[in-house]
């Protein structure tokens, strides 16, 4: 398989990545019947639209595919609690290195992704 399942990303990361299958790390702030509002690992806002799909912890992990630079179709969640706050910011500057050209071969990127967002 020439392609990642999935890239972990932040909400500056969804833009240029439209229908493909990403990986957001985030927090929840709120949930509704169907969407949930969250805050990406940058502080950036997405809505969750999340038919079908649990939401059971306050730090999650949203697996889905995306529909705009800020909305994510869910297929699956998984927590990310432990005992206390999740520090985002390292989460953050973790997304942020798998962008960098010199772990290209450990982390690599959908082809189509903007080349823009490389130097983000």
């Amino acid at each position: 398989m020439n392609e990642p399942i999935s890239m972990r990303v932040n909400s500056a990361r969804l833009s240029g990545i439209k229908g493909r299958t990403v990986r957001l790390p985030c927090k929840v702030l709120r949930l509704s019947d169907d969407i949930a509002i969250v805050e990406a690992s940058d502080g950036g806002q997405v809505e969750i639209q999340r038919k079908n799909v649990e939401v059971t912890a306050t730090y999650i992990e949203v697996i889905g595919s995306v529909v705009d630079a800020s909305t994510i179709k869910a297929m699956a969640t998984l927590p990310l609690d432990s005992e206390g706050e999740l520090d985002m910011q390292l989460v953050n500057d973790v997304i942020e290195l798998t962008f960098e050209s010199r772990f290209d071969k450990l982390f690599p990127r959908y082809k189509e992704t903007d080349p823009s967002m490389l130097a983000y």
